[in-house]
């Protein structure tokens, strides 16, 4: 098994067309910008176009990247931005983009962490609204956007928002004790 490449090696390597570069970044990145888009409530395809256009926009900017260390969180960001692009068209148009997500993949897909897993499996268990609106509440979406997308007032949000989080307490409280 080879070492970890740091990213400012692999953006590099990358610019100069090492694919196992590339390869490395997809495995590194990939999960994230995979969690991101689907935290979004975009369906299946149109997260592979949010994703595909946040790889695209980094191949467009290799050499551009002023701050290696932090390229996940750049390329959370590109994808947050690429995928509100799609919802804000969406809405537009009337279409519905908002797609049911079943698995915990903000949390457990990019971390692995043992509580992460137990709070995402918790919040894929909750009825609607709370499971879309924490999921929004975790990508930091706004409250503003927050409500329009999940067709609330605005001044309903923080106290949705509060009751949602209380039956997440109860839920993993119940589930701790069951274990």
């Amino acid at each position: 098994m080879h070492p970890q490449r740091a990213p400012a090696e692999l953006l590099r390597a990358a610019a100069d067309g090492d694919r196992s570069a590339w390869d490395a970044l997809e495995a590194a990145y990939g999960p994230l910008m995979w969690a991101v888009a689907r935290a979004s409530g975009l369906g299946a395809a149109d997260a592979a176009d949010v994703v595909q256009g946040g790889w695209l926009r980094l191949l467009q900017r290799l050499e551009d990247i002023r701050e290696p260390e932090r390229l996940g969180s750049w390329l959370a960001t590109v994808v947050r931005r690429e995928a509100l692009q799609i919802l804000r068209e969406g809405s537009r148009s009337g279409v519905h983009v908002l797609a049911t997500v079943e698995e915990p993949e903000p949390g457990a897909a990019v971390l692995g962490d043992d509580d992460r897993q137990l709070l995402w499996k918790a919040v894929s268990t909750m009825h609607e609204p709370c499971r879309t609106l924490l999921q929004l509440v975790a990508i930091d979406l706004g409250s503003r956007q927050t409500a329009a997308r999940l067709g609330l007032p605005i001044g309903s949000v923080g106290p949705t928002r509060a009751r949602c989080l209380e039956k997440l307490r109860t839920l993993i409280s119940s589930q701790e004790m069951a274990q």
